[in-house]
């Protein structure tokens, strides 16, 4: 069989754009960086001013975190790209946890770095979040690396004994916006035994923590409400304010959270 010479040229010219293609990573196909990956999927109307870095629950992984759509359409609608970060074997390591597969400190700085060059995504512009254990680990980022994020919405996990001490922590933490169920028994308002070595910590102790560091002025703190919850609004922190919004579900995140959370923080609709 003969191979007409243009059509030889044609498919040479197409392979390289075939393969390129290839290699573009998004919520279907993971963005390598050193360490591990995360996934992102991005506002399609072109309408993009931030990114929300999600740290997943107990046995996820950015692959099933991309499928929770109504949390992801909702930071969409915020005009934020979503990343899933992938933890190992569904869990994080971060201190006093119940896993030490990776320096967490070290592949989180490699996806802020990757966000910023792939797409531009600088600290004021990175939202830190997460669920369960994952909410612990966006706890640990505020405080190990809170200088690379503009600000933090969580939801149901908090540090783990022994709880860090505030100079433990940087000082230029983000504003925050943290919700905790009373009926929570996953992940209690006042932490639980896991075994026999490992504890969840405390929330509201955490929460003092990271508002002593921020040299938050607990005499002016507010009633707010976000999402139909009174929450704790504790104003004038080094660089925002801390609010706590604990309402009487059990363990969850959900989207009308995130929404008022976004909001609440500075992304708004």
């Amino acid at each position: 069989m003969r191979t007409c010479p243009l059509a030889a040229l044609l498919l040479i010219a197409v392979m390289p754009l075939t393969v390129s293609s290839a290699m573009l990573c998004g919520a279907q196909a993971a963005c390598p960086v050193k360490d591990g990956n995360y996934r992102i999927e991005l506002p399609q109307d072109g309408d993009i001013r931030g990114v929300f870095v999600y740290f997943h629950g107990f046995k996820s992984s950015a692959r099933l975190q991309m499928q929770q759509r109504s949390l992801v359409e909702m930071t969409l609608a915020h005009h934020l790209a979503y990343v899933a970060a992938d933890g190992i074997e569904g869990s994080w390591s971060f201190p006093h946890g119940p896993s030490q597969a990776r320096d967490e400190k070290a592949f989180i700085a490699n996806v802020f770095d990757d966000l910023r060059q792939r797409y531009g995504f600088t600290p004021d512009k990175t939202v830190i979040g997460g669920f369960s254990i994952g909410a612990s680990m966006a706890w640990y980022t505020a405080c190990q690396q809170g200088e690379k994020a503009a600000a933090m919405v969580t939801f149901s996990g908090v540090f783990w004994n022994p709880l860090p001490k505030p100079d433990d922590c940087v000082a230029d933490l983000p504003p925050m916006v943290h919700f905790h169920g009373t009926a929570d028994q996953t992940f209690p308002l006042a932490g639980r035994a896991i075994g026999t070595k490992f504890h969840q910590g405390d929330a509201l102790k955490s929460l003092a923590i990271l508002r002593e560091r921020a040299k938050c002025d607990m005499k002016a703190a507010k009633k707010v409400t976000l999402d139909n919850i009174e929450c704790d609004d504790v104003p004038d922190c080094i660089r925002g304010d801390s609010v706590m919004c604990i309402h009487n579900d059990g363990h969850e995140a959900r989207a009308d959270m995130l929404d008022a959370g976004l909001t609440a923080v500075g992304f708004p609709k």
